[in-house]
């Protein structure tokens, strides 16, 4: 039985990056279609849970991606709403690479450590990866604070993360890098997740903090996040902190991807979202 996975993206292009790591990931073939909303998805869905027998079902999947989170929640939430019974599939929900993403720079950052009580910064947190990864870092314990250049789209944020996850998280106005280094005075934990290609700290805003202890960068297209952090940093020692750059933890991300998309084929009910992934990627991080 070939393991068919769907892949319903919310821009009206389907990410080939998610295509690509979806058959890596074991779907044996990947149809993708683009500019998915909750009022078009019904018959996608009905073709996945009314075709095969019961146990069989186990072998089609379906993943929710788009460059929105808001949108693809509210996708995520229209296909689980047509499933009953026992005619459902497997679905996982990675907007932007969002879960993912956050899931492998916040597990190695609390790798081999205890982040309870700890500050967490979390630069241009507004966005999926943002959003998710302070989440996760709450979870562990983290004081958690996500920067905006606007406080309304801080405080949308903050809100979306209190109504799914009920944790509440503090918001920064921080409009340019010095701003944003103000924000960080006192942080023990940085984490950028700022667009492509965007500077959100220089070297000299961090080097000399005290505080800080962990710092992390999403960000893989030059100009890099957060300067003085190379792309394939994963652990290494950097002005008396520990820092990872995108490509460093990047390689659990895509371990990781690979890893739901193989999961999604174990049975025909399981709903992977943020606190799924994280825990299916805290024992993948490297000893």
């Amino acid at each position: 039985m070939k393991k068919l996975l769907y892949q319903l993206d919310t821009d009206l292009h389907p990410s080939v990056f998610d295509n690509v790591v979806s058959y890596d990931g074991g779907a044996d073939h990947v149809s993708a279609y683009g500019g998915v909303t909750p009022d078009n998805v019904g018959p996608l869905v009905e073709g996945t849970i009314f075709t095969r027998s019961p146990k069989d079902k186990k072998f089609t999947a379906i993943t929710v991606g788009g460059s929105s989170m808001a949108e693809g929640e509210l996708l995520f939430q229209a296909v689980k709403k047509k499933f009953f019974s026992n005619f459902r599939v497997s679905v996982m929900l990675d907007s932007n690479g969002s879960n993912t993403t956050a899931a492998a720079g916040v597990a190695w950052l609390a790798h081999g450590r205890s982040l309870k009580g700890k500050r967490a910064v979390v630069l241009a947190g507004t966005g999926p990866v943002g959003q998710r990864a302070a989440v996760m870092l709450a979870r562990e314990g983290c004081q958690v604070t996500i920067t905006s250049r606007s406080a309304e789209r801080a405080q949308a944020a903050a809100q979306a993360i209190q109504q799914r996850f009920k944790i509440e998280v503090a918001t920064a106005v921080a409009a340019d890098n010095e701003a944003r280094a103000k924000a960080i005075e006192g942080a023990q934990i940085v984490f950028a997740t700022g667009a492509a290609g965007v500077q959100l700290l220089e070297e000299r805003h961090w080097e000399s903090n005290a505080t800080l202890e962990l710092l992390s960068d999403a960000n893989a297209t030059p100009t890099l996040g957060i300067e003085g952090i190379d792309m394939m940093d994963k652990g290494k020692e950097r002005h008396g902190k520990t820092v990872f750059g995108a490509i460093g933890f990047g390689a659990l991300k895509i371990s990781l991807q690979r890893a739901c998309i193989a999961k999604l084929f174990e049975q025909n009910d399981l709903m992977l979202d943020a606190e799924e992934i994280y825990a299916i990627a805290k024992p993948m991080v490297e000893k």
